[in-house]
Parts: C-alpha cells; structure tokens; sequence
C-alpha cells in the first residue's frame, strides 16, 4: 500500500499522481483515507493528553495519601476512574478508525511512476520495441487456429479436460505436455545463472495474497478454499513475495533473485465467451515467475534486467514479438511501472500477451512488511520488489503451434526446446 505518511506530507501530490490512473472514484477513497487519518491522529492526541493527566492524578493521590488528606486522595481516584474508561473507549475507537483506514488504503492503488506513460486504457499503450522477428507475410497454412492443429495432432484434449474438471481447463497430450515442460525448463534454465530456484506451495493465505495487491481487490478472480482459509496461487509471485514477509534482510544480500515453476489458477471472471478457445485462457497454467527483492537505488536496473530476461527467451523460440509499456490507466493495482511482452499468433491473427514485467516500488513490501537495513545506519527501510513472467506456457504454447505448422500439418519444435523433447524435432498426427 502506498505510505500514510504521504497523505499528511503531500496529500496534493498523491492527488496528481492517482489522477493519472483515469479512475475518478480512487480521488473518492483518497480524501476518505484522508479524512481516518485525520481522525485516527485526533483520538491518539486525546488519549495520549488523557494518558498524562491519569499520570498526574496516580502522583496527587500518593501525595494526598502521604498528607493524610483521603477525601482528596478519593477524588483523585474517582476522576482517575473516569478517565480510565474514557481512555479505554478511545482506545477501541482508534482501532476501529486505524482497521477503517488500513482497509480503505489496501483497496487504493500503488502510485504510477512519473516515467510511466499517461492514458486512458489499454489501447493507449505505447510500443517501445519490435516487431521483431516478424515475417512480411503468412502462408496459408499458418494461418489456422492452434485448436485445429492441436486437435489433429491429438496433442490438446479440452473436452476431456472439461469432463474431469470444467470448462476453460485444459489438457495436453502426448509431445504437446512435453512441449509445455520443455518450455518451462527452457525458462529455468535460462535465468538459473543467478535467479535462486524455489519450489513454493501453490496455496497460500489470506494475508499471503493480500501482500501482493490480490486482495481484496480481485477475490472474484481467485479460487478460494474456504473450510482452510486458503486460496490458490494466481502466479508464484504470490508465495515468492512473501517469502521474507515480516523480516528484516540486510543490504549487502540484496538484490535477491529468485524464480519458480509453479502451477497457477485464475478464475478469470466475467471472461466467458471471450478468448476461452484453445490454449488463450484456462483456469490453470503452469508458468515460470522470476522475482526480484531490491533496494530502491537498485529496482531500474533490475527493471530493466528483467525485461530483457524474458525477451530474451521468447526471442530464443524464434518467435515473432513486441514490448508495450503498459499506460498508467491499465496499470494492475500494485504496478509501479509494468511492460508487457506480446507474440504475433497468426492462427488467431492476434498479438496476445504472453509476459508482464512490473515494478512495484515499496506497495507490495509495505504490505507484507519486508525491510532491509543499511550497512552503518540505524532503522531500516521498505524494501522494493519486481517480478515477472520468465515464461508462461498457454499462449507461447499456441504461437508455437501457430507460427511453425507445415503445409502438411505438423508442426516444426523451436532449436532450444528440441533437447528437452527427447529428441523430437517436429510433431505431427
């Protein structure tokens, strides 16, 4: 969450900034934050003057006790009683106002970054980079739909998917489930040079997921076991982030670069209808996240670091591409600056989606409260977070199938994957 320090520094500041997020409802919650903050510091001075006097009254009555004046040791006590119960009804008020304020703040976005592009919405960002790796025309027979393909070279069995669970989950078969783990070990293998491999539960807490902006904003998205209070991972950047929730690190081990293959579920809420063919949109997926724990002076380059990282694999598998900065009205709720890497899928004729790079600045960490403290200085400091896709299987999944299918409908493997698929080199029927 962003920091309530700034609504007493700069509360105009914080204005300009959520207004470059072209939601005028968060300007709302802002001055009703505001406002609890007001008030919260209001009932802490008064307790606090209360405090004091119920201390002065404690030394009268010791005083008069000493002079042998008990009739103004019992009035002392009597005020001190009354005080007392003033203070403790203070006491529950400020935290019904401190719990009010904090659950206004979670649903308030993370602040854009002032480099971050100005717009509207999705259709308003920018491309920084590419296409790269894009042919000047399709042939025909790369023109069709990976669940064709898939289905004729028996490597997708969604209906049988939707039979052992539901529909929008998914099922390779065969060189197509190769396919999927032979690019997540591509990705790993990739960025173990210096990113920790770990491999973290897939179900985490309620204040797991809310550490990282999931909730309880997107509740609606994630799938829930209620009887536990668990849910399950959206990304692995969930169970990562919160590794060093509540610690203090030092600096000198920062940054820490990890990476983990996980499964992922999405409940992808109110999507029905929309991309849910084929390998576009599932509830569950496996993916490659690569995270980053930093100080703030080393977050750019790390930005920067990741965004190469993951541009680098999808350039790996030969596939056409782009880099988007995403505009400050579609940045995600905990975004400080974010990227998106898109591959061209000619099949479906659609650049989708299929990394997102995001620096969070100190809103995730603040919420988990992970600090670091500095070599020679007291205190310590939030620490800085960003992560992102280093590969996510679905979509790379069905460019693959799209972009390297022959005229006689097989399908070519990408140079880099073709030594985790056991020797195969192309798939066909």
């Amino acid at each position: 969450m962003i920091d309530v320090r700034l609504l007493r520094i700069d509360p105009d500041g914080v204005r300009v900034s959520l207004a470059r997020r072209y939601k005028p409802e968060l300007l709302e919650q802002l001055d009703v934050a505001i406002a609890l903050d007001v008030q919260a510091r209001q009932i802490s001075t008064r307790r606090d003057d209360i405090r004091a006097k119920v201390n002065e009254l404690s030394k009268a009555v010791g005083l008069a006790k000493r002079s042998g004046d008990e009739a103004a040791a019992e009035a002392a006590q009597a005020e001190s009683r009354e005080l007392g119960a003033e203070e403790h009804a203070l006491g529950a008020q400020a935290d019904d106002v401190q719990n009010e304020l904090r659950e206004v703040l979670l649903r308030i976005p993370n602040l854009p970054h002032p480099d971050a592009p100005d717009g509207g919405g999705d259709h308003e960002n920018p491309l920084v980079k590419g296409p790269i790796q894009m042919p000047e025309s399709f042939a025909d027979h790369r023109r069709v739909p990976h669940w064709e393909t898939a289905a004729e070279l028996g490597i997708l069995d969604s209906e049988r998917a939707t039979k052992i669970a539901a529909s929008m989950f998914t099922m390779q078969r065969g060189a197509g489930a190769s396919l999927a783990r032979a690019l997540c070990q591509l990705a790993l293998d990739r960025n173990a040079d210096v990113f920790e491999e770990v491999r973290p539960p897939t179900m985490v807490s309620t204040s797991t997921l809310t550490a990282t902006g999931h909730l309880p904003k997107f509740a609606d998205d994630a799938y829930a076991i209620e009887r536990d209070d668990l849910w399950m991972i959206p990304t692995a950047e969930v169970p990562l982030t919160s590794m060093y929730a509540g610690e203090v690190v030092d600096e000198s081990q920062l940054p820490l670069r990890l990476m983990a293959y996980t499964s992922c579920y999405r409940r992808e809420a109110g999507s029905a209808g929309r991309d849910t063919r084929g390998m576009l949109r599932s509830h569950e997926f496996d993916k490659v996240e690569i995270l980053a724990l930093a100080t703030p002076e080393q977050s750019p380059a790390l930005l920067t670091e990741l965004v190469d990282r993951a541009e680098g694999t999808i350039a790996s598998l030969g596939l056409p591409y782009r880099i988007i900065e995403i505009c400050t009205g579609d940045m995600g709720q905990s975004h400080h600056r974010s990227f998106d890497i898109e591959v061209y899928a000619p099949g479906c004729d659609a650049w989708l989606e299929v990394s997102s790079i995001s620096w969070f600045a100190d809103y995730q960490a603040r919420r988990a409260d992970i600090r670091f403290r500095r070599a020679g200085q007291k205190g310590t400091e939030i620490a800085h977070t960003l992560n992102g896709s280093a590969l996510a299987v679905p979509r790379v999944w069905a460019a693959i199938v799209e972009n390297f299918r022959e005229p006689d409908g097989s399908v070519i493997i990408p140079d880099v994957l073709r030594p985790y698929m056991r020797g195969l080199e192309r798939i066909t029927a």
